[in-house]
């Protein structure tokens, strides 16, 4: 039997200054990785630097993640990040000294002008997935989007929201997975997701430690099962995806946010041996 997993018809590419990353051709899988929020620059830098050197060794081509404000955060006593001007400043330092592409998300449409001069990735939030004006603006960049499903949408929800995008010129989008809102406090995974969504013809990414989130679980903030991401990141490369998105720290317990979603940065060497390992056997099953 054929896999489901087949090359799209349309990839989608970014031409870097390190060189070119392209997400659809199922060869390889992307990584989108760095820790949650910019809680201290030095720490961001060296994060980056061990996953450059590991994704280097492993031939996995990678893009750092880190947020410069948590503006969903439930409670207003919890960390946020330095604030968008600040944010840019260490963002930039952080990818000239690292020699890396970055992703960041945005909020309000003010924000889009900001990180289109340091991001190579534009990431619309879940909880922002319908924001027309914010999807709009960020696709009026040019840039590569990536969009995280809401929590409240079925998988087919996502073609309306990516015609926005292509009707404002831009058809260069993501699709992420990060779990569906399953009663209180609770985050599900439906694998055949993957396949609904990439069926829109779009490349689609598993954001595998949010996904294992428990929302609002401590009553002041979110929790996590972390010894859930990587049976859920295997699970997905399994099923067939372009990429995988995870927030890593060195010690997640100390993390100032989502630390008990995020893997030990200690881990990640493995489980990236691990999944490309499973993406082998999808080019046996389509020989």
């Amino acid at each position: 039997m054929i896999s489901e997993f087949q090359p799209l018809k349309k990839t989608v590419t970014l031409n870097h200054s390190n060189g070119q990353i392209e997400w659809g051709n199922t060869q390889n899988f992307v990584l989108f990785a760095g820790p949650d929020i910019i809680e201290d620059e030095g720490m961001v830098k060296e994060v980056g630097q061990e996953i450059k050197k590991i994704t280097t060794e492993l031939g996995i081509p990678w893009i750092l993640k880190c947020s410069y404000d948590k503006a969903n955060r439930q409670s207003a006593q919890s960390f946020r990040g330095p604030g968008v001007k600040a944010a840019l400043d260490s963002l930039s330092r952080i990818k000239s000294q690292v020699g890396c592409a970055l992703l960041t998300d945005v909020h309000e449409t003010t924000q889009v002008s900001y990180m289109n001069e340091v991001a190579d990735v534009i990431q619309i939030p879940a909880f922002l997935s319908r924001q027309t004006d914010l999807l709009v603006e960020a696709a009026k960049t040019g840039k590569v989007i990536h969009i995280k499903k809401g929590q409240f949408l079925a998988p087919w929800d996502m073609k309306s929201i990516t015609q926005k995008a292509v009707d404002a010129g831009n058809s260069n989008l993501l699709l992420c997975e990060r779990g569906t809102s399953f009663g209180y406090n609770r985050l599900i995974n439906d694998m055949t997701g993957l396949i609904e969504m990439r069926r829109l013809g779009y490349p689609v990414i598993m954001d595998c430690t949010h996904s294992t989130q428990l929302p609002g679980a401590t009553g002041s903030s979110s929790g996590g099962r972390r010894e859930m991401v990587w049976p859920l990141a295997r699970a997905a490369m399994a099923v067939g995806v372009d990429g995988i998105f995870l927030e890593t720290h060195p010690n997640p317990d100390s993390a100032l946010c989502d630390g008990p979603t995020s893997l030990a940065l200690k881990d990640l060497k493995s489980m990236l041996i691990n999944l490309k390992a499973i993406l082998a056997t999808h080019k046996t099953r389509a020989e």
